[in-house]
């Protein structure tokens, strides 16, 4: 029984972790924040456009900082294509004129029996026109 008990207390005292330090004692915790995404992108916009109505603090010169003149990458969706005629998304394309179209009836009541001038009139609108010199 004495065995025994030698063996198990050899076996606790390797396994004793109370003499290592896993935890320096010096250790502190960092004083430096570190803000999340959100915060850091809000924090900029504010300096950006502040709410005195200027930009970048004294440089009234420049434009005020919108979404639309902010520079962006390209989409990375297709173009969203309309029917000329409708409005409604365009599923397919005449090949006689290059005029968009919603669905067959449209094609077969409005765009085949068009005349040759109107055709361009809707390709104007939509800026797409061929002009013929």
């Amino acid at each position: 029984m004495d065995n025994k008990m030698d063996f198990l207390r050899s076996v606790a005292s390797m396994n004793d972790t109370s003499q290592k330090g896993f935890k320096s004692p010096n250790w502190k915790k960092p004083i430096r924040r570190h803000k999340p995404t959100r915060q850091l992108l809000t924090d900029e916009w504010k300096r950006l456009t502040s709410e005195s109505g200027e930009v970048y603090g004294k440089d009234a010169n420049k434009t005020r900082l919108t979404y639309f003149n902010v520079q962006a990458p390209p989409s990375q969706y297709p173009i969203k294509r309309y029917c000329d005629i409708t409005g409604l998304k365009a599923r397919y394309k005449s090949p006689s004129n290059g005029l968009r179209f919603y669905n067959s009836e449209v094609y077969s009541l409005v765009i085949k029996p068009m005349t040759p001038g109107v055709d361009q009139e809707y390709l104007k609108l939509r800026g797409d026109n061929v002009v013929l010199k």
